[in-house]
């Protein structure tokens, strides 16, 4: 892809999710991920109904009137993105490939933060950790994040591996901050790392997938093409035996992913590469 090809994209990207980020994300991530903490800010005056326990005691004595403390949140977070970028993710037989739905969605998320003054980074991952662009704010720091998304490639043909990712973010990353774990998850087993992160973090994990990951249709003869060995096999999708093993593979895929989320506390969102992302992010939000 020529660097033109590269920037008409970028603003393409940048035109279609900063207007969603800022019509339709910010106030639910506003209100979805306030400030983890509280600062003083002022103290006034008494009304009926504070709570006593903030009551100012050496304010109240001076002026022989009840005095209360006022706190304000401290909004300033820091949104961390892990992307997968293994060649499975270029998979997609409907209206996107994995990786481009992956990148909408980094680029929706990345608005929203720097809409709410938030800084941003990224973990871009295949079997290693491929690159770090470390958290900063700023329009030409998202731009910079999508053209990585759209643009950047694993070193080789390779595995995916979300436990190198989680370990990277808890080594680099001590500050609690958000973090976006995007992936179709064709991984080696993490649980452990990922219950490390989900404690330090507010961890969401999104499962991103092709229809046709889950089951394939009976198509007769077709030659498949591992996409993270590229190994070529051929295989005949109209042996229901084979679509049946095909579709049982995805099954224990997905049933250890919802099940390593699940006793991690940490949240899981499905959307396929077909599906209405808007609306999925929208109701995670609202029900947060």
């Amino acid at each position: 892809m020529t660097t033109a090809e590269i920037l008409k994209k970028v603003r393409r990207i940048e035109i279609k999710t900063k207007g969603l980020s800022n019509h339709i994300f910010a106030g639910e991530y506003h209100s979805t991920f306030k400030g983890r903490g509280m600062s003083f800010s002022e103290v006034r005056e008494y009304t009926p109904g504070d709570d006593v326990k903030f009551i100012d005691w050496n304010v109240t004595a001076r002026f022989n009137t009840p005095f209360v403390k006022v706190f304000e949140e401290e909004r300033e977070l820091i949104v961390m993105l892990l992307v997968d970028i293994s060649s499975s993710s270029l998979f997609g037989t409907q209206q996107r490939t994995k990786r481009e739905l992956i990148t909408e969605l980094g680029a929706v998320l990345s608005f929203s933060a720097t809409t709410n003054n938030d800084k941003v980074g990224v973990i871009f991952f295949s079997d290693r950790i491929e690159k770090y662009i470390p958290p900063k704010k700023g329009k030409g720091h998202i731009l910079r994040i999508i053209r990585e998304l759209i643009a950047l490639e694993p070193t080789n043909t390779s595995d995916t591996n979300v436990g190198v990712a989680l370990e990277f973010l808890n080594n680099v990353i001590k500050k609690k901050t958000i973090a976006f774990l995007l992936s179709d998850f064709v991984s080696k087993p993490y649980e452990q790392p990922l219950q490390l992160a989900a404690r330090r973090h507010d961890l969401v994990g999104i499962h991103v997938y092709d229809k046709y990951d889950k089951e394939l249709p009976p198509a007769g003869l077709i030659q498949l093409v591992d996409s993270e060995t590229g190994e070529l096999k051929w295989v005949d999708t109209d042996d229901r035996g084979i679509r049946n093993h095909y579709a049982a593979a995805f099954e224990t895929k997905n049933k250890y992913c919802n099940q390593a989320f699940r006793k991690s506390g940490a949240s899981l969102l499905n959307i396929r590469t077909e599906e209405d992302y808007v609306k999925v992010l929208q109701g995670y939000f609202k029900r947060r």
